[in-house]
């Protein structure tokens, strides 16, 4: 995936994207929240909070780079604006330290929930007057003012794509899941909406892995015990790939065509630059997303307008693509410095 460097160029690429007219969000205009009150502000300092998971995994050891980087950079180069960051592993935990940022007089907060269920200390914050950035697993209602994600729909969709054709578009594919949310069902209707295409191809199995290695290598585990025939597998997230691999290869079997993952991590990258004959292809689902995440809050706050684009505040959407990486680009993907 390609590190964008400087943050306001992130923003002029995205508005080449779909910005405004995506419709794979959670939402939808009958579940708007809809607040009066006029959200510019001036150059006063602002107070940013930001609430993550942790890193339970590789991909979001990424996420939390990005955002601390982006904090970072803007403290630096504006000190009028503050952040106060916060990390929770369950939806009570970051529903609790939202509570206290809100306390804390927050102007701005920018969230990537643990999942769905934080809706309601999110719609509290916005109609508060706050500033909100929701951030890829998406909440329940229209209650942001921006919501960023990669293209989830593109990212199982590309996937799926590539394996069929890879397959000759005939085969039994077993998938891993992610946590269930709303990015996953996204992820796996694209998925099964490819395969509905084939007569020939089909999902005999699919179960959730949790994002997470060793859950994935025991799902993978009763895979290899229950099906004789499996010709692809499919988990979209690297972090499960390696679980998967990991299984394969201490079962002593031999007979499956394609492993695929996804997000594009160094290590499944390299895989395909080496001609690995398990790894040859990936998708991107950059972590700098996040990066932009924090960015949008202090334009949006700011009153930024940007360059070219007529409307008076930023995108209420937006939609960042999702990229296929083969033997053909991978160079163009490896990042060997980068955390994940």
């Amino acid at each position: 995936m390609k590190r964008i460097k400087v943050m306001l160029f992130i923003l002029a690429i995205m508005l080449l994207v779909s910005i405004g007219c995506a419709d794979n969000s959670s939402t939808t205009g009958a579940d708007k929240v809809v607040v009066s009150e006029d959200r510019v502000a001036s150059t006063k300092p602002i107070v940013i909070g930001v609430s993550q998971p942790p890193a339970t995994h590789g991909y979001n050891a990424g996420v939390i780079w990005w955002t601390k980087k982006a904090m970072d950079d803007w403290e630096k180069k504006d000190p009028n604006v503050k952040f106060l960051y916060r990390s929770a592993d369950t939806v009570a935990k970051q529903a609790a330290d939202i509570e206290d940022l809100l306390v804390q007089g927050i102007d701005g907060l920018v969230v990537y929930p643990v999942d769905i269920t934080l809706t309601p200390v999110v719609v509290k914050a916005y109609e508060q007057g706050v500033y909100v950035v929701v951030v890829d697993r998406g909440i329940s209602v229209q209650a942001y003012d921006v919501w960023i994600s990669n293209d989830d729909e593109a990212y199982g969709r590309n996937a799926l794509e590539w394996v069929a054709k890879d397959l000759g578009y005939e085969g039994d594919i077993v998938m891993i899941e992610g946590i269930p949310s709303n990015v996953n069902d996204i992820r796996m209707k694209a998925a099964r909406d490819v395969v509905a295409k084939y007569p020939n191809l089909r999902i005999v199995d699919s179960q959730p892995g949790n994002w997470n290695k060793e859950k994935a290598l025991s799902v993978m585990e009763n895979y290899l015990q229950k099906y004789d025939t499996i010709d692809a597998v499919v988990t979209l997230d690297d972090d499960m790939l390696e679980g998967v691999l990991q299984a394969y290869k201490e079962s002593g079997r031999s007979d499956i065509k394609t492993f695929f993952g996804g997000a594009g991590s160094k290590t499944m990258v390299k895989r395909i630059i080496d001609g690995d004959e398990l790894v040859r292809a990936n998708a991107t689902y950059p972590p700098d997303c996040h990066a932009t995440s924090v960015s949008l809050a202090v334009l949006g706050l700011r009153g930024t307008r940007l360059e070219g684009f007529y409307q008076k505040k930023l995108p209420i959407r937006i939609i960042l693509n999702s990229e296929l990486i083969t033997k053909e680009n991978a160079k163009d993907y490896y990042y060997p410095d980068s955390v994940f």
